[in-house]
């Protein structure tokens, strides 16, 4: 299987990040895909290729121009203060404040950002728009007759709504992908996630819309980051109703639990007739995940692999989470083997 990857990724190093009340480093670091990219290597998984440059074109196409604007100008604004730290929000617009957009790099922070867990840092554009070119390489490839293909996304991108960061993550590379595929003439695509937390960056710029199946297996939202996004009951809206699908999972769900919602929503994407399928790869589903409570070991991303190659659709991967560092790249690659291995 092909890889796509950028060293780029290392240009966003965040210090800190608030967790139980204190600055904590952040789990989300250069290591978790250093690791993966070995992994790829050690197991002579396939060629790995850089990503080319798309410009911001395919970025516009499902995020908020205000908000892209904005990302590409924090940095330079913020450290023009005097701030040589990484840009946090202090605030949020919440319940009945001004949906107004401010002046001031500060309050554009917390006007643009979902919580204090995504720094931005002096590297956080050139990271993010890499990330984006590694998943519209990708896409490139699988138009172009691959059968798979890997796109090794850091920063993550599935917390990315159209227009707020949050969770790691600043453009969404699964959503940025599944539209450049819709855009080159796929008629369907479906996105998977199977990250432990909610992709309610995707949801969100895909509920409207019949034309982008999402699905999503989760902690339960009301226990499990990000609480607000990911109730079953959320199916989509206007001609996007019946086209979203979330499969919250209670806290310490079994591996069995796991793949009775996965085959649920592989017969979703089946029914749907997806022409292509983007899999927002997230393996914190494993038990010895630091910030996450499912039970996933290691052998079974091989047979989630293999469950995902048994759909025979051209299927675009982008890394999302999994911080348990020293077997990510394991685990990653797993699921990879264990698709191609379906055949």
């Amino acid at each position: 299987m092909l890889t796509v990857y950028s060293d780029s990724h290392r240009l966003q190093h965040g210090q800190a990040e608030l967790i139980d009340g204190t600055l904590k480093p952040c789990f989300e670091t250069p290591s978790r895909a250093d690791m993966v990219l070995a992994a790829v290597r050690e197991r002579e998984l396939g060629d790995v290729i850089h990503p080319s440059r798309h410009g911001a074109d395919p970025i516009l196409r499902v995020h908020d121009a205000g908000y892209v604007r904005f990302l590409e100008t924090a940095w330079p604004r913020w450290s023009a203060l005097g701030r040589d730290y990484d840009a946090l929000p202090k605030m949020w617009q919440v319940r009945r404040l001004r949906e107004a957009v401010p002046e001031h790099v500060e309050g554009q922070l917390c006007y643009y950002s979902m919580d204090c867990g995504t720094p931005i840092t002096a590297g956080t554009w050139q990271a993010a728009t890499a990330a984006s070119d590694t998943a519209l390489t990708a896409a490139d490839r699988l138009m172009g007759g691959e059968r798979a293909v890997f796109a090794l996304t850091r920063p993550p991108g599935h917390h990315a709504a159209r227009d707020y960061c949050g969770g790691y993550c600043f453009f969404n590379n699964a959503a940025i992908a599944a539209q450049s595929l819709r855009d080159r003439g796929l008629r369907k695509v479906a996105v998977l996630d199977v990250d432990y937390h909610h992709g309610n960056g995707t949801q969100d710029i895909f509920y409207p819309r019949a034309d982008v199946l999402f699905l999503s297996i989760h902690g339960d939202p009301r226990t499990e980051y990000p609480f607000f996004l990911g109730f079953a009951d959320e199916k989509g809206e206007g001609e996007g109703l019946g086209y979203n699908f979330n499969f919250p999972l209670p806290a310490g769900s079994c591996v069995s639990t796991w793949f009775v919602a996965l085959d649920c929503a592989l017969e979703q994407i089946a029914r749907f007739g997806a022409e292509a399928l983007v899999v927002s790869l997230g393996v914190d589903t494993y038990q010895g995940d630091p910030i996450s409570r499912f039970q996933l070991d290691s052998p079974d991303f091989v047979t989630l692999g293999a469950r995902l190659a048994g759909l025979k659709l051209p299927t675009l991967f982008c890394l999302e989470g999994g911080y348990a560092v020293e077997p990510i790249g394991t685990h990653v690659v797993n699921v990879l083997a264990g698709f191609e291995a379906r055949g």
